[in-house]
This record gives C-alpha cells, sequence and structure tokens, in this order.
C-alpha cells in the first residue's frame, strides 16, 4: 500500500497541471464573480489647497476600507468621470466638499456619509481644541494626546447588540462564492484521481498486481487516500490565499472550516468510486461527470443560495446532493456562527453517505469485474 502511494505522489510531483487547473479555476471564479466583497471602490479625489492632501481629511478617507481615494488634477477627475472609468468623484474644500456624478448608483450614499465623517470628525477635533484653548502647535498635540488617552480609557461603556429570528438568512457573497466553487470543482479534482482505478482495472494492472503480496483491499485504500488527500489539499490551498493573501477572515472561525470540510471531501471521494463502478470505460466516465457536478453545484445552492429555491422537486433532490451540506456546514460556521455541535447533523449526513456510496461502489465494481 506504501509503495501505491509513493507511486501516486511522483506522479502528482511530475504531472500536476489539472490539479493547478482546478485549483486557479476555483480561485479565479471566486475573485471574480465574487469580487465585490473582495476588492475596493476606486474614487478619484481633487482639490485645489495642496495641504488638504496632508490634512486629517486625507488621512480619515485613506483609512477607508470600501473606497480607495486616488489623487488626481482637476482635469483626469473629469476625464475619469466622463470616461466611465469611475462612478464618481469628489473635490474637497478646507470646510466643505463637493461630488461629481456619473453614475448615480447605490455607493453614492456611502461615498457621501464616508465624506461626512471625515469632516464631521475634523470639527470636532477643532472644537476639542478650540475648548481646551490650545494656542501653539505643542499645546494643540498635547491637548490631542490626552484626548486619545482619555478615549482609551472611557467613564463607560456602550454596548449593542442585535438579534434575529430563528429562520432569517443571512447571506454573505464573498463566503457563498468561496465555498461554492471551492466545492464544485473539487470535485474533478477527486474524480478525475479516481478514475484510474477504472482504466487500470479495465487493462489489467490489478490482476498483475494481485500476484504479489498487496492485497486488493490495499490497492482500494491507497488510491482512495490519495484522491482524498489531493482534494483536501487543493481546499487547503484555496483557503489559505484567501485567509492570509486576499483577507478573508472567516469570521475567526478558520480552523473549524478546514476540520468540517473533511466529511465533504470524503463523500465526494466516495461518490466518485460509485461512478465509477456505474460507467463501462472511462470515455462514459468524463462525460458523466461534468453533467453530474454541475447539476450538483446548481441543486446545491454552489451558484445561487439554496433558500431562494422554491421548487418543492428541486428542494427534495437537494436533500441527497452532498454539495448541498457542505455549504450547510461551511455556511453554518463561517458565516451563522454556529458551534461545532450545532453542525453535526449536516456533517453526518455527509459521512453517511460517503460510507454508502463507497459500500455501494466498490460492491458494483467487484460483482462486475470492471
Amino acid at each position: 500500500m506504501i509503495g501505491i502511494l509513493l507511486a501516486k505522489f511522483k506522479m502528482f510531483l511530475r504531472n500536476p497541471w489539472t490539479f493547478l487547473l482546478f485549483t486557479g479555476m476555483s480561485i479565479g471564479f471566486a475573485l471574480i464573480i465574487g469580487g465585490s466583497g473582495l476588492t475596493t471602490i476606486s474614487v478619484p479625489v481633487y482639490s485645489e489647497d495642496a495641504a488638504i492632501q496632508q490634512s486629517f481629511i486625507s488621512k480619515k478617507l485613506e483609512e477607508s476600507e470600501a473606497f480607495t481615494f486616488n489623487w488626481v488634477t482637476e482635469n483626469e477627475l473629469k476625464e475619469e468621470i466622463s470616461a466611465g472609468r469611475a462612478e464618481m468623484g469628489v473635490i474637497l474644500l478646507e470646510d466643505d466638499y463637493r461630488f461629481i456624478i456619473g453614475v448615480d448608483s447605490p455607493n453614492r450614499s456611502m461615498l457621501e456619509q464616508t465624506v461626512r465623517a471625515a469632516y464631521t470628525e475634523k470639527l470636532q477635533q477643532e472644537n476639542n481644541l478650540a475648548a481646551a484653548d490650545a494656542a501653539t502647535d505643542a499645546e494643540k498635540e498635547k491637548v490631542l494626546e490626552n484626548l486619545q488617552d482619555t478615549m482609551k480609557s472611557p467613564v463607560f461603556e456602550i454596548n449593542r447588540s442585535s438579534f434575529r429570528s430563528s429562520d432569517a438568512i443571512i447571506y454573505d457573497d464573498t463566503f457563498h462564492r468561496l465555498f461554492g466553487f471551492t466545492l464544485f470543482f473539487v470535485i474533478y479534482t477527486i474524480a478525475y484521481n479516481v478514475l484510474p482505478i477504472l482504466v487500470e482495472k479495465k487493462d489489467g494492472l490489478w490482476d498483475r498486481i494481485i500476484l504479489s503480496p498487496v492485497k486488493k483491499w490495499e490497492m482500494y485504500v491507497a488510491n482512495l487516500v490519495y484522491s482524498f488527500f489531493e482534494g483536501y489539499l487543493q481546499v487547503l490551498i484555496i483557503f489559505l490565499i484567501f485567509r492570509y493573501w486576499v483577507g478573508v477572515d472567516f469570521h475567526g472561525r478558520f480552523l473549524e472550516t478546514l476540520l468540517v470540510l473533511i466529511p465533504y471531501v470524503f463523500s465526494i471521494v466516495a461518490l466518485s468510486i460509485f461512478i465509477t463502478a456505474l460507467v463501462k470505460n472511462a470515455q462514459a466516465f468524463n462525460a458523466i461527470i461534468p453533467i453530474i457536478s454541475v447539476s450538483m453545484a446548481m441543486i446545491g445552492g454552489a451558484y445561487w443560495p439554496i433558500e431562494i429555491v422554491e421548487s418543492e422537486f428541486l428542494l427534495a433532490l437537494s436533500k441527497i446532493n452532498p454539495l448541498t451540506y457542505g455549504m450547510e456546514v461551511l455556511n453554518g460556521i463561517a458565516v451563522y456562527g454556529y458551534p461545532l455541535e450545532q453542525v453535526l447533523f449536516p456533517i453526518s449526513i455527509l459521512l453517511l453517505m460517503g460510507v454508502v456510496l463507497m459500500g455501494v461502489g466498490i460492491h458494483l465494481m467487484e460483482r462486475r469485474h470492471v
């Protein structure tokens, strides 16, 4: 068994292109289609007073997480708006601001709130300095330092909390696209790693290996362990990139997210074995895998939230779809913040599916002498 695993790993190192292709496609689709939650909106900014670019207002605008403010000339600002490269622009004055609107989008109100908040905080700071009767720059700096120290240890604190009904739906586009495309493309990676079992048995390779001390169950275990390893490695790489490069924090549940992925990968390995046992050759396998994987993604909620589906027939089909429970587990941990105990039901369903599909698949494969 160890020898078969080592041979598989060596083949992977020599030809990792399929693995890299599906990994890259998962990352690309999640970034492009779900990019609204991963990028900021570029806003051109102009001011006649060059000092404003180094002022308190400019520093507060740079702290915005939703917008990226780019300083340009007045002509460049108007050109970007007229050419459609920017939805709107901002002209900053000493105590006021102006907007140049190219597209009246929902971002306008959010941009106005961001700019207004910066001017409001500037006005509060000036009022504090005036109240402290600070005349020199040194006195002003000392007043601001004391104010910052006071804010770090306030006299009282205000705690805010929110609530939602038990059946409320939370939709996070970033997480939905990331989870959906990751679970979708890993089906291909795992399936095409299980396919060699069918090819090797058809070519008589297994019959020759069985003559050696290697047992048949060891051959199955080696192939399935390797398929599981490569599938989980793909998911791990994707999530690591989004966590430490893109900056998706998984709401502090990154390790739990990686843990609950194990049952899903196991169930897809079992599903691949089951499909391999049903088809007669590699050509039929290559034809049916895209149909099954795309159908699973559509029915299981990878492309759109399953909560918006109203068809009772499609909802019934989703109950026998591993991807449905994979999305449920990931959303439960990262989006809804459920404890692990609360997602044990979908995890148990995935494990049950894996055991049943793998048992039936291996039985059919041996019975048909594939």
